[in-house]
């Protein structure tokens, strides 16, 4: 299993739910981070958890459908000297849920794109470039199972984009010690999944993380993180490690 300790994770939609549970557990693995969500205020709480447990942490803030803010945020990560070796790309919105889906408006595309698929492909292409020139990095984006969803286009056209554009990535990097992976939650009981949803938010780890330690050169691989529940995470890295790369199957 791949060492993290003390390597700096970048963390989108950190401020609570599945983004909060993995700062927590990244922190109990020594990792050091680097928070965000659109408010620093919205961190505070999951900050000081993590400071407590002794690792080196601090906020950012940008709203994600605004590139510009997204920009500042990495200049500002890049202006104080981390290093991101570890990209977790886990905030998402459910824009709305359309009954009358034929009546779906379009802006539920642009801004279910703009977070879902445009941010976080901007965090990866900043990233990356990085990461290749120093043979090391991950990054797992947090993608969803959803189908057969017309009421929810929006979201589930951003996520498949998002899916595509990883696994494409994925091909590029695949035998490298840069590898990019996809983390599918399951429906969850969170702020976007809803009070309904059968699974708890802790049911997600580690099976959301297990992407950022396998250390076996495959990428563009889709982890369930149910399929990891209440594994530990040695267990869960040697069950990822023996899926198979979606270019060598």
């Amino acid at each position: 299993m791949l060492e993290l300790k003390e390597k700096w994770v970048l963390i989108t939609g950190a401020s609570r739910g599945i983004g909060r549970l993995s700062a927590l557990f990244m922190a109990d693995q020594g990792c050091n981070l680097i928070l965000h969500s659109r408010t620093k205020e919205g961190t505070k709480r999951v900050l000081e958890e993590v400071l407590a447990k002794g690792v080196n942490a601090f906020s950012v803030s940008a709203e994600l459908s605004n590139m510009a803010e997204v920009d500042a945020m990495l200049k500002y990560i890049d202006d104080c000297g981390a290093v991101v070796d570890v990209v977790l790309n886990n905030a998402g919105l459910q824009i709305a849920y359309r009954t009358d889906y034929l009546a779906t408006p379009i802006e539920d595309y642009d801004k279910s794109f703009l977070i879902n698929t445009m941010a976080p492909m901007k965090i990866c292409y900043h990233y990356l470039p990085k990461m290749i020139e120093r043979g090391f990095g991950r990054i797992v984006n947090t993608t969803s199972g959803i189908a057969l969803e017309a009421e929810q286009a929006g979201y589930s056209a951003s996520k498949a984009a998002l899916n595509k554009v990883t696994i494409d990535l994925g091909y590029k990097l695949n035998g490298s010690d840069v590898i990019i992976s996809l983390a599918d939650p399951g429906w969850c009981r969170t702020d976007l999944g809803g009070p309904n949803a059968p699974n708890a938010p802790e049911s997600t780890i580690p099976g959301i993380v297990v992407g950022a330690f396998v250390n076996d050169g495959k990428s563009g691989r889709l982890f369930g993180a149910q399929d990891f529940k209440g594994m530990s995470l040695e267990d869960a890295v040697k069950k990822a490690e023996g899926y198979a790369s979606p270019y060598n199957k």
